[in-house]
């Protein structure tokens, strides 16, 4: 039975903050609503999430106000909510695919015949089409996240809580995981909160537009009667709100026709050949016949399937893994003063001022207490002056959005603000090859233009960029050449 959720005047205040990080709002969704919660990075749609789940830590902050899920105060233990969160890794619990769906329906005391019966029906329906022992390390990102999908549909919860869920799936997979999740809401009729940016894949299938501004509630109402409103949808497109195109006017970030970069006829700094890659410890590479070449002021787009080795391999140009067969080459300037051509087997204090790598989980590389600091740490590490260093991280964070976060934690902030944390950092220091996970997770209009800009800089100044993303639209902005990585066959160059 669907439970409806009740806001009056609720906030949550980190405790190193002055300002909440949401709220205070008044909020009331219906009972099997299905909703589409959208705001600025840094709004506070994660927290809310938290919040309905549940799982918000009372000593990581304050909360004020009233939030009810049903007409009592969330609780996870009660087992009502499901929550699916922005980083795959996070949700990860056991070694084994089926064991990781069985985790929610065994915490709810349900039968062990019934939990063996869902187990391959919730994986088959997000897409998953794995034995029940195949490991949860082997698994992608995107992998990971049709995973945690698959145990909300095994536990048919009152309420589900989605935040991003297709932010990590290919774009040809990503309607198929929407209709999945869309049925799961249909057999169980509960009420669905979801955070997304790609609000055209969710604009037809929801019953209610929430957005939420930097102080507080900001429109809510009918799909087309928020997006129809050619006043309110200026406002959005302001903010940095992703509008559709047959919705309102277009993001000023992303208006078409732009020309891309030309492609420079730089130096060549790293190349391969006949380069398989594998994670370390697998038996089975996750790409082979990978012929490539990077050059400098470049930008190379790995594209592809979740599960097509597309990470693997941007670890193995980073030197931080292992080749499964044929070598990764740095030449040109990328090798002066080095020992061996093979950046892996470079030392890390030689590897990281010429190799910049950004994980796909933005919080893997936060080193420092501060944004400021994380911000400065590369540039010092690098040689840079104080005043240098100064300036550098002044840019950064204007650039990015991150001014009034110069202080705090890198871990309190939010997913947005955490993956351009995690890209200014590589960036920084300016390295001579910059690699990067899936760089606009989380990005609304305004903060995916800031990143474009800082990239074309990068390229602009003789760095090369190797990115891995399912963002065209940013690989188109930034120029960039693909390869395409499939699961079905070698890896082969394609070149747009």
């Amino acid at each position: 039975m669907a439970l409806p959720i009740r806001a009056r005047g609720f906030s949550w205040r980190h405790a190193d903050r002055d300002e909440p990080a949401v709220g205070p709002l008044d909020l009331d969704i219906a009972a099997g609503e299905k909703v589409l919660l959208l705001g600025p990075s840094g709004a506070g749609k994660t927290t809310l999430l938290h919040a309905i789940a549940g799982v918000l830590p009372a000593e990581s902050g304050e909360a004020d106000g009233q939030l009810l899920i049903g007409d009592r105060p969330p609780d996870p233990r009660r087992g009502e909510t499901g929550l699916v969160l922005q980083d795959p890794d996070s949700q990860v619990i056991f070694s084994r695919v089926g064991d990781d769906v069985a985790f929610g329906m065994e915490n709810l005391g349900l039968p062990a015949d019934v939990i063996a019966a869902r187990i391959p029906t919730s994986l088959a329906a997000m897409g998953l089409g794995l034995p029940h022992d195949h490991p949860t390390a082997a698994l992608s990102g995107g992998q990971k996240q049709r995973l945690a999908l698959a145990g909300i549909h095994a536990m048919a919860p009152q309420v589900i809580i989605l935040d991003e869920p297709t932010a990590n799936i290919d774009p040809d997979s990503a309607a198929s995981v929407r209709d999945a999740v869309l049925e799961t809401q249909a057999a169980t009729s509960a009420t669905m909160v979801i955070v997304e940016h790609r609000v055209g894949l969710w604009l037809d299938h929801v019953d209610t537009v929430i957005v939420l501004g930097p102080a507080g509630l900001l429109a809510q109402g009918l799909p087309r009667s928020v997006f129809g409103d050619p006043a309110l949808a200026e406002v959005l497109v302001e903010c940095g709100i992703w509008v559709p195109e047959t919705a309102g006017p277009s993001n000023p970030a992303v208006q078409p026709g732009a020309e891309p970069l030309p492609h420079p006829d730089g130096e060549v700094v790293l190349t391969t050949e006949c380069l398989s890659v594998a994670r370390p410890g697998a038996k089975v590479p996750a790409a082979t016949g990978l012929d490539l070449s990077v050059r400098s002021g470049e930008a190379l787009g790995i594209v592809g399937a979740n599960g097509a080795g597309k990470s693997t391999l941007a670890l193995t140009l980073a030197g931080l893994i292992r080749e499964f067969e044929g070598e990764v080459r740095a030449v040109g300037n990328l090798r002066d003063g080095a020992k061996h051509a093979r950046p892996f087997r470079w030392p890390s204090a030689f590897l990281a001022p010429r190799i910049g790598m950004v994980f796909q989980e933005p919080e893997h590389q936060f080193l420092r207490s501060s944004v400021t600091e994380e911000l400065a740490l590369g540039p010092r590490l690098a040689g840079w002056s104080s005043a240098e260093v100064d300036d550098r991280v002044a840019e950064l964070l204007e650039v990015l959005g991150l001014e009034k976060l110069a202080e705090a934690h890198p871990q309190g902030l939010s997913g947005g603000e955490k993956r351009r944390l995690s890209v200014a950092a590589m960036m920084a220091p300016r390295p001579q090859v910059l690699i990067v996970d899936e760089p606009t997770f989380g990005q609304d209009a305004l903060t995916w233009a800031g990143l474009v800009e800082q990239f074309i800089d990068v390229l602009a100044r003789g760095s090369a960029v190797v990115a891995v993303s399912h963002d065209h639209a940013f690989l188109d902005a930034i120029g960039a050449r693909r390869v395409e990585l499939s699961r079905r066959t070698k890896a082969g160059e394609r070149i747009a």
